[in-house]
């Protein structure tokens, strides 16, 4: 059964959708069964992998509110051991539409429990928010990914970010772990990217992704192309560390390593 690991920040422009594309497609590079599943309403993920939302009969709007199964929704891509559960603006619609379902929190979970068992890995691209299509995605996931930009501002967010997922655990999701905290948009010879980086091993140890994700021009334009950076230059920095980066998440599940009930205290400490 595959390991859903949601992308989350309630941060916009931190490379929230820029990682979970690019992670979806270094698994799959390794020959892992991944399917990325496109949660935010915005749709940037089915955009990034070239996908022509206005050709879509059916996208993950769809499955949530129990208009098709998830096997009829799932797409191909370009790489063979990936798969994409789409989306487009009408998921901006469900927030509304299920208020007023039972279960409204679970309609996700309900809808990748019909894929899980065809599948290594399930990686969530989600909306910057709190809303209750986040709550789907944390329902739904056993463990998060938090792409922390390489900016002052951006781990001020992060420090919110953990109290909130405290919140989470406490009253909705009790197993939500966090896979790791991701350094993103590093620049080597910047003062404020070594300073966010020392900051965020200082606080949070062990919770921070050993690879780091640089600032790249050719990931920036890869959604262009309607292509992961692999596929555009699978020898650029980016594409390298997103490898990287696939390998620790492997060693995670090959080691049963859940970071935060290992480093966990660590991290309540840092943000109370």
């Amino acid at each position: 059964m595959a390991r859903v690991i949601c992308v989350a920040s309630q941060k916009g422009g931190v490379g929230k959708t820029t990682t979970a594309v690019n992670l979806s497609a270094a698994l799959a590079a390794t020959e892992r069964k991944t399917l990325l599943v496109d949660f935010d309403p915005q749709g940037h993920a089915t955009t990034a992998l070239g996908v022509d939302k206005g050709k879509l009969n059916k996208t993950v709007f769809h499955g949530i509110m129990g208009q098709a199964l998830g096997p009829e929704i799932v797409m191909d891509s370009e790489l063979e051991f990936l798969k994409v559960l789409p989306a487009r603006t009408e998921l901006f619609s469900a927030e509304v539409a299920l208020m007023s379902r039972p279960g409204k929190e679970k309609k996700l979970r309900n809808l990748l429990d019909q894929l899980r068992d065809g599948y290594e890995y399930v990686i969530m691209d989600t909306a910057p928010s709190l809303g209750l299509l986040a709550m789907n995605s944390f329902v739904a996931a056993d463990d998060l990914v938090i792409p922390l930009q390489c900016e002052f501002l951006a781990l001020e967010g992060l420090y919110s970010m953990m109290k909130s997922i405290q919140v989470i655990r406490e009253r909705i999701h009790h197993g939500l772990k966090i896979a790791g905290i991701l350094l993103n948009m590093f620049e080597p010879g910047d003062e404020t990217s070594r300073k966010i980086e020392e900051s965020a091993r200082r606080h949070f140890g062990d919770l921070v992704f050993r690879s780091v994700i640089p600032r790249d021009v050719q990931l920036k334009r890869s959604p262009e192309f309607g292509t992961p950076i692999l596929l555009r230059d699978a020898l650029s920095p980016a594409s390298r560390r997103f490898l990287a980066l696939a390998r620790e998440i492997i060693r995670q599940g090959s080691q049963d390593q859940r970071k935060f009930g290992r480093s966990g205290k660590r991290a309540e400490q840092a943000v109370t």
